[in-house]
């Protein structure tokens, strides 16, 4: 890669047109994660309205989340080919205007060819996010931009509920992509106006490999398509070993040409930095846990409580609302301590706080579920500043932008294995569950009664047994939720497995760079400090190609 960023602020401090420029990019990032979740809580308003057959429904989210998988792993090429400036306004022009495209379509054709470029677009704008902390801001500036990412980021999955409940009561499911109009626009301009100038390598186009392109696009398009198919279909059904044998076939066929290109595509050769691989395994395993948890409580909450999306926003608000107000302490504990160690603690934390949510009963809610997400949600920038910095920090600005596609591609990928995983969990432990359920009411179990919020009273004296129609018509309903209950439970506790792997890979990273810093010479700190970073170039500085 050769071209990096040419940057207008000095070293020791970042300009005011460049924190808005990072502004601008972090409001659009957020507005494309946003769109994820507040379209998923109002898809059987969309369904009614342009009559399209449940069974074809959940395509309009698989289209959207498929063409993002596609560009993140794209958008350090993008830069590179387009440079920050000019790559920003066509992503987020492109999901503004898709926006209006979706709002406007009149069926599944037109919404669903609409979501293809609002998922492209809005993809790119996550990695370019995290790649701007490095290339963008100053050294001493990056801990405050990238808890400021990852706040938005985590954020609008928690809100997404919320906004959209509200705003699909309130109004019409049009407003669910008409409110992406005003703030877009607004990114777009401030992002025109504060982003810095710089050369493109137009070059890069004509030298564009269509072939790795194709087999990048159609890697992630299988994987994304087996893995939503396969909690229904089965893992080992022909449809799912044949998505997952030609994601592995085509991945394999990018990863020999892309090592072997000059100029790759992707550079798959950052994986020979330990940090950086360490880094990406704790951001796919953050994915697991962060996606399945986001997934995890309104599955609970609509299923077995039965609350609607704006009561299930309420109830999620409490995640980010603790990590809003843990935000300022782990910024000013990481500046002082290593990434690793403090990656080890949050991970710890957040596996903690996953594993109480696997003690729910059919009668939790609000209460029962405030701590548990207050130990994930104070825990969470824990998992994402340590890691971004492990992974990123230590690089030169010629490889930020790969690496930060690579290590978002991730987190993504994490999130996406992650809920295939809990709904195979969920749908295939419930039956189980049920006729257990069923055979502890029959043998009088008073625990099974008290956990389907039954008197254990009624296991005593005549009644009628468990099998009748009377009976059944009863306690199938209980049954039902208590059982799918049970299921999630299961399910909490594979998330929280994931995470306390996260925190063993993050533990043994830090003991392993204590032992290097305590035999590391002087000069070698001297130097390594010394690598020279975008953020370091002076603003008189000519551009570096």
């Amino acid at each position: 890669m050769s071209h990096a960023m040419s940057l207008r602020h000095p070293a020791d401090h970042a300009s005011i047109a460049a924190w808005v420029g990072f502004s601008a990019m972090a409001l659009g990032m957020f507005m494309a994660i946003l769109d994820v979740q507040i379209v998923a809580t109002s898809l059987p308003a969309i369904s009614s309205a342009l009559d399209i057959s449940p069974d074809r429904m959940s395509w309009i989210q698989t289209a959207y989340l498929i063409a993002e998988v596609i560009s993140i792993p794209l958008t350090g090429w993008l830069i590179r080919a387009l440079t920050f400036r000019r790559l920003f306004m066509l992503a987020i022009g492109g999901f503004t205007l898709a926006s209006v495209g979706c709002a406007a379509s009149s069926g599944f054709a037109s919404l669903t060819a609409w979501r293809i470029v609002q998922g492209f677009s809005g993809g790119t704008l996550i990695p370019m996010v995290f790649s701007a902390v490095f290339l963008l801001l100053p050294r001493r500036a990056e801990g405050l931009a990238t808890t400021i990412a990852g706040v938005l980021a985590v954020l609008a999955p928690t809100l997404g509920p919320v906004v959209g409940g509200w705003t699909t009561a309130r109004f019409s499911w049009h407003w669910l992509f008409l409110i992406n109009v005003v703030p877009g626009s607004v990114a777009l301009l401030v992002g025109a106006i504060c982003l810095p100038r710089q050369r493109s390598e137009a070059s890069l186009f004509r030298a564009l490999d269509w072939i790795s392109v194709g087999c990048v696009a159609m890697t992630l398009a299988a994987l994304e398509i087996g893995l939503k198919e396969a909690p229904k279909r089965g893992w080992t059904s022909v449809f799912v070993l044949l998505a997952l044998a030609l994601c592995l076939t085509l991945g394999a066929a990018f990863t020999v040409r892309t090592l072997r290109s000059p100029r790759p595509l992707v550079n798959l050769a950052l994986f020979s930095d330990d940090r950086f691989t360490v880094g990406c395994i704790l951001s796919f395993l953050l994915g697991i846990g962060l996606y399945g948890s986001v997934y995890l409580m309104p599955v609970f909450l609509a299923l077995v409580r039965g609350h609607g999306p704006l009561r299930i926003g309420i109830v999620m608000l409490v995640t980010g609302s603790a990590q809003l107000v843990a935000a300022p302490l782990t910024v000013w504990i990481e500046r002082r301590g290593f990434a690793a160690l403090l990656a080890t603690v949050g991970f710890a934390l957040f596996s903690a706080g996953l594993w109480l949510s696997a003690d729910q009963t059919p009668q939790t809610d609000f209460a029962g579920m405030f701590w548990p997400q207050v130990i994930r949600g104070s825990a969470i920038m824990l998992c994402i500043l340590p890691p971004t910095r492990l992974a990123l920090g230590h690089l030169g600005p010629e490889q930020v932008a790969d690496a930060s596609s690579l290590f978002n591609l991730m987190r993504n990928l994490g999130g996406a294995i992650g809920i295939a995983l809990i709904d195979t969990v969920i749908w295939s432990r419930v039956a189980g569950h049920g006729q257990n359920l069923i055979d502890r009411l029959a043998a009088g179990d008073r625990s099974a009664a008290a956990f389907m919020g039954l008197s254990p009273d009624l296991l005593s004296g005549p009644h009628p047994p468990p099998d009748s129609p009377l009976a059944q018509a009863f306690l199938k309903p209980l049954v039902e939720k208590a059982a799918l209950t049970l299921a999630i439970d299961e399910a909490w506790l594979l998330a929280a497995t994931f995470a306390m792997a996260g925190a063993l890979l993050a533990g043994a990273t830090a003991f392993r760079q204590r032992r290097k810093a305590r035999s590391r010479i002087p000069r070698e700190s001297v130097v390594e400090t010394a690598r020279p970073r975008a953020s370091d170039v002076p603003s008189n500085s000519p551009p570096m190609l």
